[in-house]
């Protein structure tokens, strides 16, 4: 895949307006551009000039191929790192930077379920601003993730904005990677 590569759906298909949050359903036939691929899914240009995002389990209908995380080896334990390496592939789709390094994610914790194997996950995160229409999507994302790790059991996202997002939460990389140096 190669960023600005064209495509056309071949499928009439739900995706979701950037930075509104709002599902659409697109036509067949619909022409646009791959601006990033992050975490799986897609972020679109259209011939409108609007950005979508098109999920990982719909890549086919722009001609494209979902990816798999290695986090999801069957075989291996459930650890805090395996769970932090699968939130690495959660991505604003704005912003081409995982949510880990653009500082969202506030508190992680795991708790083994008192009966059985299965481990709960809690996860305390934020957003960088708090009318960000993406917000839905996102834990969305980090949601669907996290349940598809081998040994998971409940999951549960917590958004607040208590404290406020700010850039000094990046890590040093993320905010080399976006130029930003202070």
């Amino acid at each position: 895949m190669r960023q600005w590569e064209e495509v056309t759906f071949a499928r009439d298909l739900e995706v979701v307006l950037i930075p509104d949050g709002t599902p659409q359903l697109l036509p067949e036939g619909t022409r646009g551009w791959i601006t990033q691929v992050l975490g799986g899914n897609y972020t679109l240009q259209l011939e409108t000039g609007r950005l979508v995002r098109v999920s990982a389990a719909d890549a086919s209908a722009i001609g494209q191929e979902g990816a798999v995380s290695a986090a999801l080896d069957p075989g291996a334990p459930l650890t805090a790192e395996r769970v932090w390496e699968a939130l690495r592939t959660c991505y604003d789709p704005e912003i081409p930077l995982n949510i880990v390094e653009i500082g969202l994610i506030y508190e992680l914790s795991l708790r083994q379920q008192p009966e059985g194997d299965r481990i709960d996950v809690d996860v305390t995160m934020t957003l960088t601003a708090p009318g960000c229409g993406m917000g839905q999507v996102l834990t969305d994302d980090v949601t669907g993730k996290l349940r598809a790790l081998p040994g998971v059991g409940e999951v549960k996202v917590d958004l607040t904005f208590d404290p406020p997002w700010g850039p000094e939460r990046m890590s040093e990389e993320g905010r080399l990677e976006l130029g930003m140096f202070y």
